[in-house]
This record gives C-alpha cells, sequence and structure tokens, in this order.
C-alpha cells in the first residue's frame, strides 16, 4: 500500500521509493533513515511504489524521499518508465546524463556538507537543477564557491536549509537555530531571519532559488515543478536538433 509524503500533500508531485531498505550514501540527520520517517518502520513499508492511476497529472519524484536514484540503478529506471512525468535525485555524479529523465544532484551530501561539493566539469544536457545542503557555517566554504561554478554555467541552484536533530550545531552557530516543527517532527531549524539574510546574498542571481522557502509544504514552492518542465523542454529541443 502506497503512503503519501505529508510534504508533498497537494503540490502535483508524488514519491516514489523502488529499493528495500537504507540508502548507502548515509547523511547524517537523514530523514529518511533517521527513525522519524513517516515510513517507519522501513522493513514493512519498502519499496513505497504509487500506483500508475494515481499519478495521472502528476510528476514522480524517484527518490527525493529516501534512498538515491544511482543505487540499484536499473531497478529505478524500471519503475520510472511506468510513469509519464518523473524525474531521478541522486547524490552520486555517477553517469547523470544516461537517465532516461531530469535529474537533480545534491552538491555535498554527507561529510562533504561543511567542506566540498562535487564539481561536474561538463554539464548533462537532462540535469534539473543542482541541490547544495545549506547552513550558516557553509556559506563560505561551499555555497558560494557552489554558486559561482555552477551559475556561470547557466545551472539553477536550489538552496535546502538543514535542520538537525542530532548532528550538534557548531557553538558559535547555535544562536541561528531555534528548535520547532518541520511538516511532522520537530528539528533545531535555521531562524527567518538568518535565511533571509543568506537569500538575500544571491537574490540579484536568477539561477538561485530556495527549497521550501516560506513554509515546510511543497504544496506553495513549485520549485520542482518550474525546473522540471524547463528542463524537459530543453531536453525536448536538444534532441530535434
Amino acid at each position: 500500500m502506497y503512503t503519501e509524503n505529508p510534504k508533498l500533500k497537494g503540490s502535483g508531485i508524488l514519491d516514489c521509493i523502488p529499493q528495500k531498505g537504507k540508502c548507502s550514501v548515509n547523511c547524517n540527520d537523514c530523514f529518511f533513515q533517521s527513525s522519524r520517517s513517516y515510513l517507519e518502520p522501513l522493513s514493512e513499508n519498502l519499496p513505497n511504489i504509487p500506483s500508475i492511476e494515481n499519478t495521472k497529472n502528476r510528476i514522480i519524484r524517484m527518490n527525493a524521499g529516501g534512498n538515491d536514484s544511482n543505487n540499484q540503478r536499473e531497478l529505478v529506471e524500471e519503475i520510472a518508465q511506468h510513469y509519464d512525468n518523473y524525474f531521478f535525485n541522486t547524490s552520486i555524479p555517477y553517469k547523470l546524463g544516461e537517465f532516461s529523465g531530469p535529474v537533480v544532484l545534491t552538491l555535498n551530501p554527507a561529510k562533504m556538507t561543511d567542506n566540498n561539493f562535487h564539481k561536474l566539469e561538463i554539464i548533462p544536457n537532462n540535469l534539473m537543477f543542482v541541490r547544495i545542503r545549506t547552513n550558516t557555517w557553509n556559506i563560505e566554504n561551499v555555497v558560494k564557491p557552489a554558486i559561482d561554478y555552477y551559475t556561470s554555467k547557466n545551472v539553477m541552484c536550489i538552496l535546502t536549509f538543514m535542520a538537525y536533530y542530532e548532528t550538534p550545531i557548531p557553538e558559535n552557530y547555535q544562536s541561528n537555530y531555534e528548535w520547532k516543527q518541520r511538516t511532522t517532527n520537530s528539528y533545531w531549524c535555521i531562524k527567518a531571519n538568518k535565511q533571509k539574510e543568506i537569500i538575500q546574498l544571491f537574490e540579484d542571481n536568477p539561477y538561485v532559488d530556495v527549497c521550501t522557502k516560506k513554509v515546510y509544504s511543497c504544496r506553495f514552492c513549485g520549485v520542482c515543478l518550474r525546473e522540471y518542465y524547463t528542463c524537459k523542454e530543453r531536453m525536448a529541443k536538444i534532441a530535434l536538433g
């Protein structure tokens, strides 16, 4: 039985996780495998695959809600082919251009979050956008350099502000965070004024946007919908020559 991601309700998007078990990337404080997921217990509720009938006029996010599209990739592709509209999500920069649809790359997963990012030398035509895990202490080391690199290549950069449950926040930055509920669980979340300060650093760059910048609901965002169709249009033009 399919379980809808509560963050996606009313957004026109559904999550699809074809794999069983946990993700091999194993990012700290990952919502999916931190025992706080809406799919707990994972051993009983995975895979989580929406029916074809339930996906009419909707876009399917492959592995945005859990796991990675470069893990058991053949299985992920097999399931994706059942849907009219879908995109892939990965933090592993492996053969991105060979995915059958648009793909989102998380640039700084796991231990890279605060100090490094994946730098693609060749930008594949199906790169929908790059996702940057953002906090108040990785702006100089990761966020700014990543944005400079990718926006110079006309690649959309989406900031995802991190929330923390177990990972300690550096002492000098603790005042930037507050304990509050996001969707269904509570975390240490960036304060609204600090988030606005970071967003303002890039407000004049049309290739930078933010994931759910107002509330923690995809219903009020629309970034993925916009960038999905932008990417599909680009891919179609290239295919036509």
